[in-house]
């Protein structure tokens, strides 16, 4: 297993003051906490929120959420649209409302490291929080040799975001200990770049006492996470964490520890998928991404159109993370998720 990572103490603390608070959300319509099965997906497999357009503040798009500037506030609508190679690929049912459980959870379980930007949770699928000065750097932590970065060390690159690798290493291997591989920030449509430690500083992107601040909580969260999925047979293979600057402090925001954000594998595969060479059981969205690939779509063109049986799959993946990890199953909810939407923001007056 990984060594070398920063330990933190368990245990988090509750949010306080009226500004900082967790609101269980209301869904405006029938639900059960029954969780989610193959019946339920392929009958929502219409019903999904792939796009919104509320007349409230300054309007952004990311990739997956629709953003809403409200002066010292943002709302963020996590939408069922699932991106791969930095592009919208399809809708997943019910995807915008795991990530938001699943992030909301880990928000909670992680303020004793750093604050984080949640202040209200109006709809299962929205957050109010607060407006950041977002940094250019997305903070991605790997402990295993996967994904992007063995792609690039297959096709024979050793020097990568500033650091030499050895020559013998195989797909899937644990590193010794986590490291970080940053990418730049990109804009929507367009590819995160990968880059050193040591440009993001000289090119000033961040200040350096900033970055090493990054850089050190990002070990933590990661180290905390690692500790928290073990105990459910899980492995956190690699993240990302992005980080603003609020009210001249460093601050968690976007998303942390969610199926489309990580990987996470089944721990009691690994050893034996590792020595025979096999891919791992995989619990996120790299079920999608190795689709893609074997249709041979790695981002530039148009994207395939995802079968129902892989649609179904994914659902159902992200479904067994959100139980795994938060033990909670997700409240299964009926009706139309823009009409609920809709209804519970108005019921909480961020809607006119």
């Amino acid at each position: 297993m990984m060594s070398g990572l920063v330990q933190e103490k368990d245990g988090y603390e509750k949010m306080k003051g009226t500004d900082e608070h967790h609101v269980s959300p209301s869904s405006g319509q029938d639900e059960k906490q029954s969780g989610l099965d193959e019946k339920q997906v392929l009958e929502n497999i219409d019903n999904t929120l792939k796009d919104t357009d509320f007349p409230i503040g300054k309007q952004y798009k990311g990739k997956v959420r629709d953003n809403y500037l409200l002066g010292d506030r943002r709302l963020i609508v996590a939408t069922d649209r699932l991106s791969a190679f930095d592009r919208i690929i399809t809708a997943l049912p019910f995807k915008g409302q795991m990530l938001s459980q699943m992030s909301n959870y880990w928000f909670g379980r992680t303020r004793h490291i750093i604050r984080n930007h949640l202040l209200d949770i109006p709809d299962p699928n929205v957050v109010v929080v607060h407006e950041c000065k977002p940094l250019p750097v997305e903070m991605v932590v790997r402990g295993y040799l996967t994904g992007s970065l063995w792609r690039a060390y297959a096709e024979g690159q050793r020097f990568l975001y500033g650091m030499k690798f050895n020559a013998d290493l195989r797909k899937d291997q644990a590193f010794d200990h986590p490291l970080i591989t940053p990418t730049t920030k990109a804009a929507y449509g367009t590819h995160d770049t990968p880059i050193s430690r040591e440009k993001i500083i000289s090119e000033g992107l961040v200040e350096k006492n900033v970055y090493e601040q990054m850089e050190e909580v990002s070990l933590k969260l990661f180290s905390f996470a690692t500790r928290e999925l073990e105990k459910n047979g899980l492995l956190l293979v690699d993240t990302k964490y992005e980080f603003g600057i609020h009210e001249g402090q460093l601050m968690l925001m976007d998303e942390i520890h969610t199926s489309d954000s990580s990987r996470f594998w089944e721990e009691e595969f690994y050893e034996r998928r590792f020595e025979a060479g096999q891919d791992q059981e995989a619990l996120d969205k790299e079920y999608v991404r190795q689709w893609l690939l074997s249709q041979g779509f790695k981002g530039d063109g148009e994207p395939p159109t995802l079968p129902t049986e892989v649609i179904v799959k994914a659902v159902l993946k992200y479904h067994t993370a959100l139980e795994r990890i938060t033990g909670e199953p997700l409240a299964v909810r009926q009706g139309d998720v823009l009409e609920r939407i809709t209804t519970n923001l108005k019921n909480k007056g961020y809607l006119p």
